[in-house]
């Protein structure tokens, strides 16, 4: 499928996903995964296959206790792992994520053409990512910002795309959503949006491609040239 890569995208704005697609929040996961195998008093367990799966699993809303079966956690991983996990994430993501290289440069560059909304999975407030984006000279570059609080149902569900798509005055069918997750491509298809998928994330090209999104690109880096505007 790698005719997925020179298709051109046409958009009037375009909806981009955070982590995993401006920032790389991978630090931050290792953390919380710290944090949790210490909460279910696994001191001296560390994996970062088992912190990434948790975060994957957890954007597609499945479980996760049977990575854990080996240590007969099962009631332990939700009560005193996941708590703990969540917790030192959302704690270290914001000081700990990195946007991507060229990622200012690029949003730069994409602003000029399209009114950009920023779309986030975090359950937290959307001051506090607005925050972050400042925090990280990226806050400029969007007009709107929106978490899962501010919808009643996250992503896959297109609420928040049909949110920020309101808000910018965009038809969502002349809107693009930008993500590096399974999710992100479902909820734009959803909502009848173009969708772009890059590969920065936590999930596979493969995995991206079974979702047949419109376009599939290396990073948020590469975008621009593969974007003409309505």
């Amino acid at each position: 499928m790698a005719q997925l890569t020179k298709r051109m995208v046409q958009a009037r704005a375009l909806l981009v996903d955070l982590d995993g697609t401006l920032v790389d929040s991978s630090e931050a996961l290792r953390e919380a995964g710290r944090a949790g195998f210490i909460a279910l008093g696994l001191l001296d367990f560390n994996d970062d296959k088992v912190a990434f799966e948790v975060a994957r699993r957890l954007e597609q809303d499945q479980a996760i206790d049977d990575l854990f079966s080996k240590f007969h956690m099962r009631k332990e991983v939700e009560e005193r792992f996941l708590p703990a996990y969540l917790d030192a994430y959302y704690s270290a993501v914001m000081f700990k994520g990195k946007p991507f290289p060229k990622t200012k440069k690029t949003l730069q560059a994409l602003s000029t053409r399209f009114p950009l909304a920023l779309i986030t999975l975090r359950y937290v407030v959307r001051e506090q990512i607005i925050d972050e984006l400042k925090h990280m000279g990226l806050g400029r570059y969007f007009r709107v910002v929106v978490t899962t609080l501010d919808v009643e149902k996250p992503k896959p569900s297109p609420e928040a795309l049909l949110v920020a798509a309101r808000k910018l005055r965009v038809p969502i069918t002349k809107c693009a959503i930008v993500g590096d997750s399974i999710v992100d491509i479902q909820a734009g298809k959803a909502a009848g949006a173009k969708t772009v998928a890059v590969t920065t994330g936590l999930f596979t090209r493969r995995e991206l491609e079974a979702q047949k999104p419109d376009l599939i690109i290396k990073s948020i880096a590469t975008l621009p040239r593969y974007l003409s505007r309505i």
